[in-house]
C-alpha cells in the first residue's frame, strides 16, 4: 500500500471519475443529491467515514450512509452540495477536504434520489460535531474491514424481500445505495493495494 497521503491521492485520481465528468452523468431519480465519501489514511489502512442516521427520521431511519443530501437551488454543482452537507451533518469543514474524484451516480429505489458520490481525502483524528436533527453516530471503518464484510444477502424491506450487496462490520450493516457506492469504489481500486489484499466484489 502507498505509504503517504500524496501517493494515495495520486493512485485514487487515476482510478476515479473526474469530478467535471461525473456531474454530467445522468441517472434515474426525481431528486439529485450529492454525498461525500470521506477517506483518510491511518497507519497502513484507509478508513471511510459514515453517518448512522437517527431512528426517528422519515427517510432512511437508522441507516448507515455517507454524509450528503439534496441539491439546493443556486449551488454550482453537486460537489458543493456534498461538501455543504458534510459540514452540516458532521462538522467537517469544506476547507478540510481534498476532493480527488467521483464514483458512478446511483439511484435510491424507494425514495427516488439520484445520488452523486464524491471522494475526498481528509486528515485522521478529527473531532466530529453531529447534527442533532439527523445524525446519531459517526462511524470510521477501514476499507479492509469493509471489504472482508462483503456478502450478497436477503433482506426484508417494507415487507418486500430483496437480495442485495451488503457490508457488515461488527454490528453495523451497510446496504442499498451506500453499499453500491462502496462496491463501485472497491471495483475501481481492485488490484491497487488501496483496499486490502482480499478479492474485490467483481472477483467473488
Amino acid at each position: 500500500m502507498p505509504a503517504s497521503r500524496a501517493a494515495v491521492a495520486d493512485e485514487l485520481r487515476r482510478r476515479l471519475i473526474p469530478v467535471e465528468e461525473a456531474v454530467q452523468l445522468e441517472v434515474r431519480g426525481r431528486t439529485k443529491a450529492g454525498v461525500l465519501v470521506p477517506l483518510y489514511l491511518a497507519g497502513d489502512e484507509i478508513h471511510a467515514v459514515f453517518t448512522k442516521r437517527r431512528d426517528d427520521l422519515r427517510r432512511h431511519p437508522g441507516e448507515i450512509s455517507f454524509p450528503g443530501g439534496r441539491h439546493d437551488e443556486g449551488e454550482a454543482d453537486l460537489r458543493i452540495t456534498a461538501l455543504r452537507e458534510a459540514e452540516e451533518e458532521i462538522g467537517l469543514p469544506r476547507t478540510a477536504v481534498e476532493v480527488i474524484g467521483a464514483l458512478a451516480p446511483t439511484p435510491t429505489i424507494a425514495t427516488g434520489y439520484a445520488v452523486y458520490p464524491f471522494v475526498g481525502l481528509i486528515e485522521p483524528g478529527r473531532e466530529w460535531t453531529l447534527s442533532a436533527r439527523e445524525v446519531e453516530q459517526v462511524l470510521e471503518l477501514s476499507l479492509p474491514a469493509l471489504r472482508a464484510g462483503y456478502s450478497r444477502r436477503r433482506l426484508i424491506r417494507r415487507g418486500i424481500p430483496i437480495r442485495t450487496d451488503t457490508y457488515v462490520v461488527a454490528d453495523d450493516l451497510i446496504w442499498g445505495a451506500t453499499a453500491r457506492i462502496l462496491s463501485d469504489l472497491f471495483d475501481r481500486i481492485g488490484g491497487s493495494g488501496l483496499g486490502a489484499a482480499t478479492p474485490s466484489r467483481s472477483g467473488r
